[in-house]
């Protein structure tokens, strides 16, 4: 089975090396035919924007949509979840995603560069993740059919920022970044090798 990163723009070699930590020869991938040819997919973070217009550049937008909809194991972290979003709050004027999970997400919910954190989370099945936000968004709200796995509380509200939907893994945090694959561990064996 072979995972690809899409590797239009963002931290594509860090994805790349915790999934290969994981046991799984991942690549990058930036061609309809490398993209046709895999088994699951990561959209990394970076920003949602320019990869979305890269990929209608290239002309890989509809090709990587239709796959996320036809069921490619897919997993995005930050940039990658607004791009998963069915719906967004506060995008940029025009902005589009390939979606497939069935909720709405804010970008930068948190704050702007400056106010990125790091905090430990209770992630459902694995314990406490530390996790790195970076202008990082969250999920406002979602359908019934979206599991949450993790959340962080502000001011009393508890606001998603881990999701599984069938297929499709989203996490508005970035795992690759702190040296634990758990999280990248999960999509490989709950979603990647059961699909």
């Amino acid at each position: 089975m072979k995972l690809g990163v899409l590797a239009l723009q963002g931290d594509v070699r860090e994805h790349i090396s915790a999934l290969n930590d994981c046991g799984v020869d991942a690549r990058p991938v930036r061609t309809s035919a490398e993209i046709s040819s895999i088994d699951g997919l990561i959209i990394p973070g970076g920003e949602s924007t320019t990869i979305a217009k890269l990929a209608r550049s290239f002309d890989l937008f509809d090709l990587i949509s239709g796959r996320i909809r036809e069921g490619l194991p897919t997993y995005g972290s930050c940039a990658g979840m607004i791009l998963l979003a069915n719906e967004l709050v506060d995008g940029a004027e025009g902005q589009e995603t390939f979606g497939g999970l069935d909720v709405k997400v804010r970008r930068n919910a948190f704050g702007r560069q400056v106010d990125s954190f790091e905090t430990d989370l209770d992630f459902l099945g694995l314990g406490s993740v530390h996790a790195v936000f970076i202008r990082a968004p969250w999920v406002e709200t979602l359908n019934s059919r979206v599991e949450v796995l993790a959340a962080v509380e502000i001011d009393g509200v508890s606001h998603p920022v881990a999701v599984r939907q069938k297929s499709i893994l989203a996490t508005s945090f970035h795992p690759e970044l702190t040296g634990d694959n758990r999280v990248h561990r999960y999509f490989v064996t709950e979603i990647f090798h059961s699909s």
